[in-house]
């Protein structure tokens, strides 16, 4: 399994109010996603700061994502915004 898990940074409203209107088309394609076990994304206490949870099946359906990703309207909307991300593969020895 691949899981990614971090932060995703806004530093202005304008960039806080884009990933609220990008956010549920965004969550509602991942989750349909081949391999797709858990996807989250979170609001904190911070109106600037999302938690994000993710867990793919392998590898390839991780990458299948991460390329759907860069293409869709998620990356054009929220581009420049900080992602503080961890990917950690639990098939790896």
């Amino acid at each position: 399994m691949i899981r990614l898990s971090g932060r995703l940074i806004c530093r202005t409203h304008a960039e806080a109010r884009a990933v609220a209107i990008a956010l549920p088309n965004h969550i509602r394609l991942t989750r349909a996603e081949a391999g797709c076990l858990n996807f989250a994304v979170t609001p904190t206490t911070d109106p600037f700061i999302w938690e994000v949870s993710e867990t793919f099946v392998d590898r390839a359906a991780f990458d299948a994502h991460q390329t759907r990703t860069a293409a869709s309207d998620w990356a054009a909307q929220t581009a420049g915004i900080t992602r503080d991300y961890t990917v950690t593969d639990g098939d790896a020895a």
